[in-house]
């Protein structure tokens, strides 16, 4: 084939696919249709919406949370209780549960929480329901963030389902709980409260959890079960607009992302199988100022509203509901097709389909490396050969691009992709492609000279087809689901080279050839293009809050390659089929070459505060006074400052030019003999941040008007040489405990979690502390094990009060500094103070 029929026709193919992958992403298939009487109404679900947010921040602990927003949500219930049908039941609880729970999120830590609040809603018929469903939500947001989309606008989507089920004449079979939790962005403390103290809990059989990890678009399915396969066919059968993917799902639990839900906590805690959705769409702005009721779109409630109505109806009416246990049996595939309908089959279907699919697969390689025999041994060698440049080009692209991407890490210009992304295909993608023709290129010119071009294009495919067959044997038996993309790329394209093989042994074939060709690729090429694009729509915005351990542009470009190796897997034979490649590969490197100049010259900035469209730097400052004891109490050593951290890989390169005196001079030192190195955190996150990359500026020491207040009210001999030591503690809503024993020391137990310490990652012990209003303080106790007297105590304990709203929120310091960032950060501020004690 000559060039210009071959290589262009390829890319417009790729450009095409991609097309229609971003239409299916961008919802232009038909807009939901308009609410009737009794169906979900959007429209008074932004009316709720923008009440909750008219609020403001509601921090855990902060009258807008536990009183604010309890009482509006209770206003709304009671008014949607009055107008309600005699159908219906509708009982409400304010639940304010104390309680304690280890985890193993974020390395590692154990939380306590006390007073915290849970407004609970049960609609059920008339004459009561064994059996519940329960939908949940969260009002409670992060310091300083509105929190529309991270979870008001899942509690609005909510109070209209509670609504539109309430006035419906048809009678529920089983009951629907609606948990608006008032302390889920404390790390899932709420739901814990309610799963595992609250009445209602029992008759509960399954659950449907709505979350967000962005701003509207299409709520996500990306998490079912455990196993319990008749939930997502409730989802397959009910949701009106289905967008849900099982590699989501293991990617989300495999901790790549540093984020978790409610979900952990129901199927943990109260071995309930269940359901998670979130929005995903423009992560950017998740947990910033931006996350306003106005950027969420109207279509998007209404979207959510149908989908969860839709289920929550199903699942009120199903028999299965009541003898959910009996149909626990092992975990399902399933994955939408371009959001129009959902395919789903049990993961032991799927499993025997994959196997058979590689066996047929291995079964027309062998036959064709066998026939004619006497040739077996030469065209398995070949086979092979093809088979280890194809790994080989695949090791050479992803080592080269990783290198570009540490380079221009290195030279201080990661992230130059974050607000424009096509910066990120232009750099790594093209350089992708461009290394990926080389090597292959060299191989046609120096390796196979004067090889039949058609015999080369034939046994490259193969090759690919091999590769494909091992990847979906090997992932089938590792137990993964997500296998059936590969099935997808072992299928089609066998099926499509039975129907052209002769096409392929002729030489000079035409364009038949290739339109059939691509045509009989459509199906795995579109819907690989349908799920990359999902992918880098979660992955790239978290990669601007990902800590300053992870270099972002190595974690992308990495991605770039891959999906390039994917896509290019069956179009490498392409290379060797055309005359040339050359014009290919010169635009290719042309569009590299150009890209990395634009982009070492820094004309690409990372962050963006357009009003329509926001890409913020996170930034976090925490005015800090900190104070050292000895073992008889006396302070050693005091300072104060504000720790700044910025939450990605450029640290605050960006801002110094702004704020001159943040810069090397004052960087962060490691306070070695304290745990987590002295320093307040607020989460055990120590992990993903690197202390060059932590600042510490001088600033008066503050004196907030509510002071901790920390007291040792016994010291007890235990046997086996432990002493328990007994304290009390009050304070603000928020408060972090770090403890960490001395050598020869160890924390054996405690009165938190279930008695048993969990230390976090680097060995020390990690406490996440919040209440409500009114909680009485704090007591615990932990007991520590010493062979011998240690003159220097057996063991090290540190409190850190964090002043998330309120008069001591902010002092005039950090307001000052805070008013000076430019104006494409999010600078989240509080005050804080570190107390470090000797026992």
């Amino acid at each position: 084939l000559p060039e210009a029929r071959g290589a262009p026709l390829v890319l417009l193919y790729l450009l095409g696919l991609r097309a229609l992958a971003q239409v299916s992403h961008r919802q232009l298939l038909s807009p939901p249709a308009p609410a009737g009487p009794r169906d979900f109404s959007a429209s008074r679900a932004r009316g709720y919406l923008d009440n909750i947010t008219a609020i403001g921040p509601r921090t855990v602990g902060s009258p807008e949370n536990e009183v604010l927003a309890v009482n509006y949500l209770l206003e709304q219930i009671r008014e949607i209780e009055r107008e309600s049908t005699d159908a219906h039941k509708i009982s409400v609880d304010i639940q304010r549960p104390t309680g304690s729970f280890s985890i193993d999120f974020l390395g590692g830590f154990t939380s306590y929480y006390a007073n915290i609040t849970n407004v609970v809603v049960k609609l059920e018929p008339h004459n009561g329901a064994e059996h519940a469903v329960l939908s949940n939500c969260h009002f409670d947001s992060v310091p300083n963030t509105p929190g529309a989309s991270d979870d008001a606008v899942s509690c609005a989507v909510m109070l209209e389902i509670l609504n539109t089920l309430s006035k419906s004449s048809e009678s529920l079979q089983h009951a629907v709980i609606f948990l608006f939790n008032g302390a889920e962005e404390n790390i899932l403390q709420a739901s814990h409260g309610f799963i595992t103290q609250h009445e209602w809990a029992k008759s509960i059989r399954a659950f449907i959890n709505l979350e967000a990890a962005g701003v509207g678009g299409k709520e996500l399915v990306f998490q079912t079960g455990p196993e319990n396969p008749w939930l997502v066919q409730a989802y397959v059968v009910a949701a009106k607009h289905p967008f849900a993917s099982v590699v989501a799902q293991e990617i989300f639990q495999s901790g790549i992302i540093p984020a978790d839900t409610d979900f952990r906590i129901y199927r943990d805690f109260g071995n309930v199988p269940g359901i998670d959705l979130a929005f995903i769409e423009n992560g950017y702005i998740y947990h910033t100022e931006y996350d306003t009721s106005d950027r969420i779109l109207t279509d998007s409630i209404q979207r959510a509203g149908d989908n969860i109505l839709a289920v929550l109806k199903y699942l009120a009416t199903s028999e299965k509901l009541a003898k959910s246990f009996e149909y626990r049996h092992g975990n399902v595939v399933f994955f939408d097709i371009l959001g129009l309908f959902v395919l789903a089959y049990p993961a032991r279907v799927g499993t025997i389909m994959n196997y058979i699919t590689s066996a047929i697969a291995f079964f027309y390689l062998s036959k064709k490396v066998l026939q004619p025999k006497p040739r077996a041994v030469q065209n398995l060698k070949k086979l092979l050969t093809a088979f280890s440049l194809t790994l080989m080009s695949w090791v050479c692209t992803l080592v080269a691009v990783l290198m570009v991407a540490m380079f221009v890490s290195f030279i201080g210009r990661a992230l130059s992709w974050y607000t424009h992304f096509y910066v990120s295909v232009s750099l790594y993608g093209s350089a992708a492609a461009a290394k990926l023709i080389l090597v292959h290129m060299l191989a046609k010119k120096f390796f196979y000279k004067n090889v039949n071009e058609q015999y080369l294009g034939d046994v490259f495919f193969d090759a690919s087809l091999m590769i494909w067959s091992i990847a979906l044997a090997v992932m089938t038996q590792m137990g993964l689901c997500s296998a059936f993309i590969c099935t997808l790329w072992v299928a089609f394209p066998l099926l499509t080279k039975l129907m052209i093989h002769k096409e392929f042994s002729q030489k000079g074939a035409t364009i038949k050839f290739i339109v059939m060709y691509m045509l009989g690729m459509f199906v795995p090429y579109l819907y690989m293009l349908y799920l990359s694009w999902t992918v880098f729509e979660m992955f790239t915005p978290v990669m601007g809050r990902s800590g300053s351990e992870i270099p972002p542009d190595l974690v992308l470009a990495g991605f770039i390659v891959i999906f390039t190796m994917i896509l290019s897997s069956y179009f490498i034979n392409f290379i060797y089929l055309v005359k040339s490649t050359k014009t290919t590969l010169v635009t290719l490197t042309t569009v590299f070459v150009v890209t990395l100049i634009l982009v070492c010259s820094g004309i690409f900035f990372p962050y963006s505060s357009d009003a329509a469209n926001p890409k913020p730097k996170r930034v976090f400052l925490q005015h800090t006074s900190r104070r050292f004891h000895d073992l008889d109490g006396n302070v050693v050593k005091s300072d104060s400052g504000i720790w700044i951290n910025g939450f990605d890989y450029n640290g605050i390169s960006h801002i110094t030019p702004h704020v001159p005196e943040i810069n090397d001079t004052i960087r962060t030192p490691c306070e070695e003999q304290a745990p987590f190195c002295g320093l307040p955190w607020i989460l055990p996150v120590h992990f993903i941040f690197r202390f060059v990359k932590n600042w510490y500026l001088p600033a008066p020491e503050i004196l907030p008007r509510s002071p901790i207040q920390f007291k040792l009210l016994s010291k007890k001999l235990m046997p086996w040489n432990s002493v328990r030591l007994s304290f009390e503690v009050s304070g603000p809503s928020h408060m972090s405990l770090y403890v960490r024993p001395h050598a020869g020391s160890v924390l054996s137990r405690w009165s938190l979690g279930d008695g048993m310490p969990v230390a976090s990652l680097g060995g020390d012990y990690f406490v996440f502390y919040s209440h409500g209003l009114h909680a009485a303080p704090w007591q615990f106790w932990m007991e520590v094990t010493a062979p011998e007297k240690h003159s220097d105590g057996v063991v090290s304990l540190a409190i850190a009060a964090h002043y998330f709203f309120g008069e001591d929120q902010k002092s005039p310091q950090l307001f000052a500094l805070l008013e000076r960032f430019p104006n494409w950060t999010f600078s989240s501020g509080w005050s804080c103070t570190y107390d470090l004690f000797v026992f």
